[in-house]
């Protein structure tokens, strides 16, 4: 049985930050995944499956609702180990996701000890299962991308922290957003192959320009002075931990890659700070003068977003990506915007 045709991240309309910010990831899988926040019907899952195409191909998983561990790990069979001397392993979850995404949704719904798990395998990219003395190990390398609605109930602050990077999206399109999304929903499900024919040209573009920026990326150096721009404003952030610094410098190093740069600049380090600071700052901005000028964002290039008659759609509400205030850790600085 094929493969479902799957809607082009190219063609997803607006939601250029998230788009951004899993391009980054794709270039740099060490930055540590992303967690998307909003509400239902914004595209999340449409632009998570957009990512695995950018990494080559590889799968694309989704955590069952209610997935028990065992589920999630994968199972051994002492009976079998017992009678032919080795283990024999039912692989997991994690196991199917090796190379790919693993995509998980409401992520803040699932226990506790899940999400642990989840986020201690993505960060080392081995999973270990032992059963009464008899253990197996295997890779799983994946980017977790998770989501939730922060209506639904919240996530520790340790656990979102370990997710790398963090962007809120807004659930109320303007009328000409909202129709032009609905034109190319149409559009693909009345045609899928026409209609993925029609955006293959950018699409081949936004994949070539992830892979140019992934082999360039070693040539790029994490310099002191990049390194020193962050660590002021982590600093002055009230960051918990060292964990921010380390991806924002990851993050800043895939956007000077992501431009074709040579050198981090400031206004790479600029234009991932929310994405890397969003869900861990504890001083808010206006409380933190010292930060360096900021930059302006750089966003994604028209012939990838393709946000204009030609632009991309997504599922029923993809949006323009927004940050979504909500208490001292979700505050929004008063940077400059984008034009």
């Amino acid at each position: 049985m094929s493969e479902p045709v799957q809607f082009p991240l190219a063609a997803v309309v607006g939601a250029d930050e998230l788009k951004l910010a899993l391009c980054l990831t794709a270039i740099d899988p060490k930055i540590g995944g992303v967690l998307i926040e909003g509400p239902r019907g914004m595209a999340k899952s449409t632009l998570a499956r957009g990512l695995a195409d950018l990494l080559g191909g590889g799968p694309f998983v989704t955590l069952p609702l209610g997935a028990s561990e065992e589920r999630l790990v994968g199972t051994l069979d002492l009976d079998a180990a017992l009678g032919q001397g080795k283990a024999q392993f039912s692989p997991g979850v994690l196991a199917q996701a090796d190379g790919g995404v693993l995509y998980v949704d409401e992520v803040n719904l699932l226990p506790d000890t899940l999400v642990d798990l989840l986020l201690d395998v993505a960060a080392s990219g081995t999973n270990r299962v032992e059963r009464d003395g008899i253990s197996h190990r295997h890779n799983a390398r994946f980017v977790l991308i998770g989501t939730m609605n922060p209506e639904e109930g919240e996530l520790r602050p340790q656990l979102l922290d370990r997710f790398g990077l963090n962007v809120a999206l807004e659930g109320l399109p303007e009328p000409g957003a909202r129709q032009q999304i609905i034109r190319r929903r149409l559009a693909f499900d009345t045609d899928p192959q026409a209609f993925c024919a029609q955006w293959a040209q950018a699409q081949a573009q936004l994949r070539e320009r992830c892979q140019a920026a992934r082999q360039a990326l070693a040539e790029i150096a994490l310099d002191d002075q990049a390194l020193a721009w962050i660590t002021e404003r982590c600093y002055a952030a009230g960051v918990d931990g060292l964990r921010a610094d380390l991806v924002w410098l990851r993050a800043a190093r895939a956007h000077c890659a992501w431009r074709g740069g040579a050198a981090i600049e400031e206004a790479d380090v600029e234009a991932v700070a929310e994405f890397a600071l969003r869900h861990r700052r504890r001083v808010t901005p206006q409380a933190s003068p010292s930060s360096p000028p900021q930059a302006e964002q750089q966003p994604l290039p028209q012939d990838a977003r393709q946000s204009g008659e030609q632009g991309g759609q997504g599922d029923w509400g993809a949006l323009p990506a927004q940050p979504v205030a909500s208490g001292a850790r979700r505050e929004v600085p008063n940077w400059a915007k984008k034009p």
